[in-house]
């Protein structure tokens, strides 16, 4: 069908514009995209999966494409999902990916199924990036005067799986955010 592929990337595109919502309940005035959160999530799943010896490039497209589903479903904090009721990803994902090359939908399709499943280990260190990447930005929120981070990094720190995002975990939360920029100037 013509159009379905480029129909697909605008459809995507929205999720540069659709706010983390959870962030949103928090006080954030200006919060994350959930591309932006997605970006940042593939770069996680590629570092955690070299350090666990999974491969790299599958756990960040993983990352990647974990929260493609959002661009139908927008982002529905926690309290909203508790009343909500949703399709599995896995259902939205097929309804995306419709009418797109075969190769494109099955590719899309597997690795929508490969994360939701949780089984691989790329599967397991893209959903630790996830979190990862929720406690990442409630660090960097708190240290610009948000004070209502704490219940999200409470929350990610129990949900890390694999040894590689404990540790980061521990070492994100000693380090200041602009830490790096500190030593990049030395």
């Amino acid at each position: 069908m013509a159009g379905e592929l480029s129909g697909f990337l605008f459809e995507l595109g929205v999720l540069k514009r659709y706010p983390r919502s959870g962030w949103l309940v928090a006080g954030v005035a200006d919060p994350e995209s959930v591309a932006d959160h997605s970006f940042r999530t593939a770069i996680l799943a590629s570092v955690l999966a070299v350090q666990e010896g999974a491969d790299p490039e599958r756990a960040a497209l993983l990352g990647l494409f974990h929260d493609t589903q959002e661009a139908r479903l927008t982002d529905l904090h926690h309290l909203a999902q508790r009343y909500a009721t949703r399709a599995p990803n896995e259902q939205v994902t097929a309804d995306q990916v419709r009418g797109l090359p075969e190769p494109v939908a099955k590719m899309i399709s597997r690795v929508v199924g490969e994360y939701e499943g949780g089984e691989s280990s790329e599967a397991v260190c893209a959903r630790d990036a996830d979190a990862l990447e929720c406690l990442i930005q409630a660090v960097e929120y708190r240290e610009q005067g948000n004070r209502n981070m704490q219940p999200f990094i409470d929350t990610a720190l129990p949900r890390l799986r694999t040894p590689s995002a404990r540790r980061l975990a521990e070492e994100v939360l000693a380090t200041g955010t602009v830490a790096w920029a500190e030593r990049a100037l030395d």
